[in-house]
């Protein structure tokens, strides 16, 4: 198995180099030469497997360095908490957010932390980690990763666009994680990720990436599709994926690419919804974010949308045979939640409300919701937003003190952070 960059196909790359590369050397984000597929023995025995062995079957596919035995085992250490899948109303709902930091980033954050780590005990290597985040993944790579041995991990997060227990778990940290609060948009932040992935001053550390611009934290997330159509027994099935970076959704595609039987995927965005107008009209056009209450889908230039465009050689008409996209405002947003909870006695956070409402706006047939994250997370939201108010008796305590990085919304500013905290 090979990689290439979404802006060459010429130089190939192992996995290994693809994971700890993270960008490409022309920038551009790596991609599988070509999409493996799933045999009919492959299928028939995933109907019967265990979560780790459908993840241990789906990474081999892609990676051929880790024997299959040491990948069952990586999943399966990972992968310790439950992902229950709930009948509510005329919907199921894949609760992925039973996790350390209650997201559905857990999931890919808790395999890539172990691969990497597989790798790096072979080679005695220290790496940095630099990962921007609109809330979730910052908390799972934080906890995912802390006080891994030879591994150094910043994260970028903006200011004042993060719920409150988010930037909790973002800044009560093992010592190897520095958190950086940058007074900007995560566009802000995912773009000075991506200046430093070209500056010699931090390649010289081994920098990589771990948020879904790292193709080995988007190939785990494809395992939850085969086990959800695995536990349902059911083909064709939709999926409705709260969608921000596009990373989950990309996932979703992989996953129907390779064989799993699953139906078309419905990316539900907030208003924040480059994606929604391409599907609408084939134009696309990045936006500036503005903030909403699905915060963590506030994006308005979505990097994995590069992946699915490569993929579909950026064929419009192919596309719409895929997907179906949907824009939800903060108005219908709030409506769902206070909706859904007095009809099902059922709590959205306010993201996979989001898919909800996108649900019932194409009135699909008992579709699979993705649902992204605890309400719990966004529990001072919910009330500001709804009026709604529910007791935290869930909501998680952190020990120690709080660590945090202020910076400007300059590349310059965030440099000196890093090279500071790595040197310090």
């Amino acid at each position: 198995m090979r990689y290439f960059s979404t802006r060459s196909h010429e130089e190939l790359f192992s996995f290994k180099e693809a994971v700890f590369k993270a960008l490409a050397p022309n920038g551009g984000l790596f991609v599988p030469k070509k999409l493996p597929e799933l045999s009919n023995d492959q299928l028939n025995m995933l109907q019967t497997a265990s979560f780790s062995e459908i993840g241990a079957t789906i990474l081999s596919l892609f990676i051929d360095d880790i024997p299959r035995r040491e990948l069952n085992q990586i999943v399966k250490k990972g992968i310790s908490f439950q992902l229950p899948i709930k009948t509510v109303g005329n919907n199921r709902i894949l609760e992925l957010f039973h996790g350390p930091t209650l997201a559905f980033k857990d999931v890919a954050a808790q395999i890539l932390s172990r691969i990497m780590e597989h790798y790096l005990k072979q080679n005695d290597k220290k790496i940095l980690i630099l990962t921007a985040t609109s809330g979730d993944t910052g908390g799972a790579v934080a906890h995912g990763f802390s006080e891994k041995e030879h591994i150094t991990a910043v994260i970028l997060f903006p200011k004042d666009k993060v719920s409150i227990l988010q930037r909790e778990q973002l800044t009560h940290v093992g010592k190897n994680i520095c958190p950086i609060e940058v007074a900007g948009t995560f566009d802000d932040c995912q773009k000075i990720v991506k200046q430093a992935f070209t500056d010699p001053d931090l390649e010289k550390h081994n920098l990589t990436s771990a948020n879904s611009i790292n193709i080995g934290r988007l190939i785990p997330q494809m395992i939850y599709y085969a086990y959800v159509w695995k536990e349902l027994k059911k083909n064709n099935i939709p999926f409705v994926v709260p969608s921000g970076n596009m990373g989950n959704v990309t996932a979703g595609l992989y996953a129907k690419m390779i064989g799993i039987p699953i139906g078309k995927l419905v990316i539900a965005c907030n208003t924040n919804d480059p994606v929604v107008t391409y599907y609408e009209t084939g134009m696309y056009k990045k936006q500036t974010a503005h903030q909403t209450l699905s915060t963590a889908m506030d994006i308005g230039h979505p990097s994995n949308f590069e992946r699915i465009l490569d993929l579909l050689d950026n064929n419009h008409e192919k596309f719409k045979e895929m997907f179906q996209a949907v824009r939800i405002d903060d108005t219908e947003t709030v409506k769902t939640i206070q909706d859904v909870y007095k009809k099902h006695n059922y709590l959205l956070d306010p993201h996979t409300a989001v898919a909800w409402a996108a649900a019932d706006k194409l009135k699909l047939e008992m579709p699979v919701i993705i649902s992204t994250a605890d309400p719990i997370k966004f529990s001072q939201e919910i009330k500001n937003g709804t009026g709604m108010s529910f007791p935290d008796k869930s909501k998680p305590t952190f020990d120690g003190d709080m660590t945090v990085y202020p910076s400007k919304n300059t590349y310059s500013s965030v440099k000196q952070i890093i090279l500071s905290f790595i040197n310090q």
